[in-house]
C-alpha cells in the first residue's frame, strides 16, 4: 500500500544543462521503499544513481516530478527543507576521506550534526555513537587524516545517525574501501538497520552484492530503471538484456552459483554518453536482442509479475 513507503518516487526527472548539451542524468523513474526496507540501486558509471541520491537528500532540486516523504511532497524543497525534515533522512558518501572536514577532529564532526537538530548532552551521545559504530572512545581527538579509511567510514557513519534518522541514502558506501573493510562496514550497516529499524537507499555498482542485503533491487541504465523485481526473483529470473549482461559477468566461486547465473551474455560497448542518449531503448546500441523498434520507440515499463518490473520490448506484449 502507498501509506506503507517511507519514499515514493515519481515521475522524477533531473537535467543538467552544459554548453555541451542537455544531460538528463535522472530520465523519468519511479522508485518506491518501504519502511524498513533496503532498496539497492544498482548501476555502471554514468548511470544517473548518485545524482538520484543528492536529489532525495535535497542537494539537488529535481526538474520535475515528485519525492514523496511519509506522504509529503518534498521534491521542490531543495535545501530550504525544514531542519525536521533533514533529521529524517541522512546520507553517507562515497569517500569519507572528501567528506569529512579535516580541520574538525572526530568530536567536533560528530558534534555539529547534534548541535544544529538541538540534541542535548552532547558528550554522552557522541560517546554512544562512538560505541554504535565499534570505535574507541579515544578517537575523539584524532583528525580524520590520522585514522583509516574503513574508521573514516564509520564515523560518517555515525554523523549521519547522530540525529535519529528515519531514511538512510547509502551513495556507494563500500567501494573507496579495502575488501578487508568492506565485510565489517556491510554487517555494521545491516545491524544498525535492525536495531534502529532505518529505511536504506543503497546505491551501488556492484550487484553481487545486493544478494544478501538487498530486500528489491532496481537497474539503473541512462537515467532510466530498466528492471526492478523482489531480490530472490530478481537473481533467479532476471528478465532484461541488460540486467543479464550485468548478472553473468559477476564472478562466482562455486558451481552452484555459476549455475544460477544467466548464461554468458556479451557485453557490446560502453555506456554512451547522457548527453547523447541513444534514440529508441537507450541499450539497444548494446543489445545482443533489439529488433528494429527497438532503435524507434522507447520502451515503457510493463508489470510481468507481481513486483516484477522491466521496461523492455521483449516483454511488451505479457500480461498478468
Amino acid at each position: 500500500m502507498e501509506n506503507s513507503n517511507i519514499l515514493t518516487i515519481k515521475n522524477l526527472k533531473k537535467y543538467f544543462f552544459t554548453q555541451k548539451g542537455i544531460v538528463k542524468a535522472v530520465n523519468d523513474i519511479d522508485i518506491s521503499i518501504k519502511e524498513g526496507e533496503i532498496l539497492g540501486l544498482v548501476g555502471e558509471s554514468g548511470s544517473g544513481k548518485t545524482t538520484v541520491a543528492y536529489t532525495v537528500v535535497g542537494l539537488y532540486s529535481p526538474t520535475s516530478g515528485e519525492i514523496i516523504f511519509r506522504n509529503q511532497n518534498i521534491g521542490n524543497e531543495g535545501k530550504n527543507r525544514s531542519i525536521k525534515l533533514k533529521q529524517e533522512i541522512q546520507i553517507v558518501f562515497q569517500d569519507p576521506g572528501t567528506s569529512l572536514n579535516p580541520a574538525r577532529n572526530i568530536y567536533q564532526i560528530l558534534e555539529v550534526p547534534l548541535k544544529v537538530h538541538g540534541i542535548k548532552n552532547r558528550d554522552k551521545k557522541i560517546k554512544e555513537l562512538l560505541q554504535t559504530v565499534e570505535i574507541p572512545e579515544d578517537y575523539i581527538h584524532k583528525y580524520p587524516q590520522m585514522i583509516g579509511g574503513g574508521e573514516r567510514q564509520m564515523i560518517s557513519i555515525a554523523r549521519a545517525l547522530a540525529s535519529n534518522p528515519s531514511l538512510l541514502i547509502l551513495d556507494e558506501p563500500t567501494s573507496a574501501l579495502d575488501v578487508s573493510i568492506q565485510a565489517k562496514i556491510i554487517n555494521m550497516l545491516l545491524q544498525l538497520q535492525k536495531n534502529f529499524n532505518l529505511s536504506y537507499l543503497f546505491i551501488t555498482h556492484d550487484l553481487s552484492l545486493m544478494r544478501n542485503i538487498a530486500s528489491t533491487v532496481s537497474i539503473m541504465y541512462l537515467g532510466k530503471i530498466c528492471e526492478s523485481a523482489k531480490c530472490k526473483e530478481f537473481f533467479e529470473k532476471p528478465l532484461h538484456p541488460y540486467t543479464q549482461m550485468l548478472l553473468s559477468s559477476i564472478p562466482v566461486l562455486t558451481d552452484a552459483e555459476e549455475d544460477i547465473k544467466p548464461k554468458k551474455v556479451k557485453s557490446i560497448g560502453e555506456i554512451p554518453s547522457p548527453v547523447n542518449i541513444p534514440s529508441g531503448c537507450s541499450f539497444h546500441s548494446r543489445c545482443s536482442k533489439k529488433m528494429d523498434i527497438c532503435s524507434k520507440e522507447d520502451p515503457i515499463m510493463a508489470e510481468i509479475s507481481a513486483g516484477h518490473f522491466v521496461r523492455c520490448h521483449l516483454f511488451k506484449q505479457i500480461e498478468l
